[in-house]
């Protein structure tokens, strides 16, 4: 049934956030389709509780494909980290996800967005609209090293969530993204309050839970990031010792 999406009966704006969480967490998961442009095992889901139903993407930690950076079976833990970023930043960057067991064993489940497809991405990611620019300042934080046009889920109504976020947190350097247009700019007085909340809650409740998904060394990098961000005031430059752009873009 690859490419197959279709047969859920209740979008996800039906739902706030516990909600969908419950139903992600404790809902029955039935296997509809299979993403096929994804590296690894993205499986096309309804899950149901309750009686009621929404579309979800389930990626399951055995159909994680080995990398040589980043150590096996750790993809779907580090997206669930991005998701309780996202959640403590207040900015709804990433889909609510949750890890939990399925059809294919352990894996990570996050809500289907529909997209609005009115947008042009190539056109989005060449803006400098707030939310990509709060986007851009998650990525600095979060170290994601693949934020790739596709991975940009435009709304109606001028949101954009981001999703993918499996190649991130490492202890290196590997910030990889098309959201360069703030490169070396003064951070807004609103992304300077988000980050020192975040830095505070890294010594408190969701260090505690980023330690459950990733390493100590990983979340002390966290904490690095936040302070040399802070520190500088600024956006961050494109390293010189990894590539900045994700290839392909899209």
């Amino acid at each position: 049934m690859t490419g197959e999406t279709g047969g859920v009966t209740e979008a996800a704006p039906s739902f706030d956030t516990d909600d969908a969480l419950r139903l992600l967490r404790d809902g029955e998961l039935e296997v509809q389709g299979r993403l096929v442009d994804a590296s690894n095992a993205t499986l096309y889901c309804a899950v149901t509780l309750d009686g009621r139903s929404a579309a979800c993407v389930y990626k399951p930690i055995a159909g994680e494909r080995p990398l040589w950076d980043f150590p096996d079976g750790t993809l779907a833990g580090r997206e669930v980290a991005a998701y309780l970023v996202s959640v403590e930043s207040g900015w709804d960057i990433v889909p609510p996800t949750v890890m939990r067991d399925g059809p294919y064993g352990p894996g990570m489940a996050q809500l289907w967005i529909d997209v609005d497809e009115s947008v042009d991405l190539g056109g989005l990611v060449r803006s400098t609209t707030e939310p990509l620019r709060r986007m851009a300042v998650f990525d600095a934080v979060i170290n994601n090293a693949d934020r790739k046009g596709g991975h940009l889920l435009p709304v109606p109504g001028g949101h954009v969530y981001g999703v993918d976020h499996g190649v991130c947190f490492s202890v290196d350097d590997k910030l990889r993204t098309l959201l360069w247009s703030w490169r070396g700019k003064k951070l807004t007085p609103e992304a300077v309050g988000v980050l020192t909340h975040l830095r505070c809650q890294l010594d408190d409740r969701l260090g505690a839970q980023l330690e459950e998904l990733l390493t100590l060394s990983e979340v002390a990098a966290t904490r690095r990031r936040l302070d040399r961000l802070l520190a500088t005031g600024n956006h961050p430059m494109p390293s010189g010792d990894w590539p900045p752009m994700p290839w392909p873009p899209f």
